[in-house]
């Protein structure tokens, strides 16, 4: 009779979990799809029209991507249209350097401080003890580029920088050239920073050559679905949950989200992270990732920006699935 007893307790127990497990499936698909029609005809914004290629992207075009730390890929709207990275590849290039040169090289040679002030501002140079503040706005990627640069090489550097975003999107990624050529015609304004910042100390290679280097980077063309897969690299601690590769240790992701939870919304990323809570990351070409660490990531691509340079509709795609689900990292779900 105890062990029929036993047997039903234990029965109803495992029973009692699977229950709790399926209670707490989540529709992804579902929850994208609410976001997708909730902005699709959102107006605000508009496109980047200092990159002649950006403002004839088409500004209608919307995509939405959930990929979970398992693999699972989640997509509504415009996925596989290809983009210009634009200032997410700063975030790549930051998990790059921290892995070649270890965190405390990034912390000592470029910062991890927010500037409130825009992407592309001289001002915060000066204003931070003529240091480039952090590795996720113009200066410090510029910056950043210039470590990779020369500590692999220029006759290495860009097979291995593009061999590593590859790795991270799990397929190969091409430059734009158009996007390039538009971007590499109008970077002046980057291009004194870069010589700035070599006034300073805080250049490691020649600065037009590094300002070239970190311009290219800008013009990789990926998807939204691209963005998603890299993006949950980090969710998923380092590890690329499509192709199971480490891309970057353990420990130095935090480190990574951190920063990006810091500035990676620019000047706007306190009230980011005030009303959502994601460690993000935007770029000029439309494009938002958000991290949800252990879990899953987002991307989405909607090319109107507002006027720090972020995605109108992705940002507010962003902000109702993270509600929806409640991922705000501070709710500590």
């Amino acid at each position: 009779m105890k062990i029929v007893i036993t047997l039903l307790l234990l029965t109803l127990s495992v029973t009692n979990v699977y229950a709790q497990k399926r209670a707490k499936t989540v529709d992804y698909n579902a929850v994208i799809n609410e976001a997708y029609q909730l902005y699709k005809n959102e107006k605000g914004g508009k496109n980047a029209d200092y990159i002649p290629f950006l403002a004839n992207v088409n500004a209608d075009m919307y995509g939405i991507v959930i990929v979970t730390k398992e693999g699972q890929v989640y997509q509504v709207g415009e996925t596989k249209f290809e983009f210009g990275i634009e200032s997410i590849e700063k975030v790549f290039s930051l998990c790059m350097a921290m892995e070649l040169l270890g965190d405390t090289t990034i912390l000592n040679k470029i910062g991890a401080n927010q500037t409130g002030l825009p992407f592309n501002s001289v001002p915060a140079i000066e204003l931070d003890g003529k240091k480039p503040s952090n590795p996720l706005v113009n200066a410090g990627a510029m910056a950043t580029a210039s470590l990779l640069t020369s500590h692999l090489g220029h006759a290495d550097a860009w097979e291995k920088v593009t061999a590593y975003f590859n790795r991270f999107a799990g397929r190969n990624l091409a430059v734009l050239d158009e996007l390039y050529k538009s971007e590499a015609a109008t970077n002046q304004h980057n291009q004194a920073i870069a010589m700035l910042l070599k006034s300073y100390g805080y250049m490691y290679d020649d600065p037009l050559y590094a300002c070239d280097f970190y311009t290219k980077q800008c013009s990789y063309g990926v998807n939204t679905r691209d963005l998603g897969i890299m993006a949950a690299t980090l969710a998923n601690g380092g590890v690329n949950p499509v192709t199971k590769e480490r891309l970057i240790r353990e420990a130095y992701v935090p480190k990574v989200l951190a920063i990006m939870g810091t500035t990676g919304l620019y000047e706007t990323t306190g009230e980011w992270m005030f009303k959502v809570g994601l460690p993000s990351k935007s770029g000029v070409g439309g494009g938002i990732i958000s991290v949800v660490p252990g879990k899953y990531a987002i991307a989405v691509f909607a090319p109107p920006l507002d006027k720090a340079g972020n995605s109108v509709r992705a940002q507010q795609a962003i902000q109702y699935i993270s509600d929806k689900l409640e991922s705000n990292i501070y709710l500590g779900k």
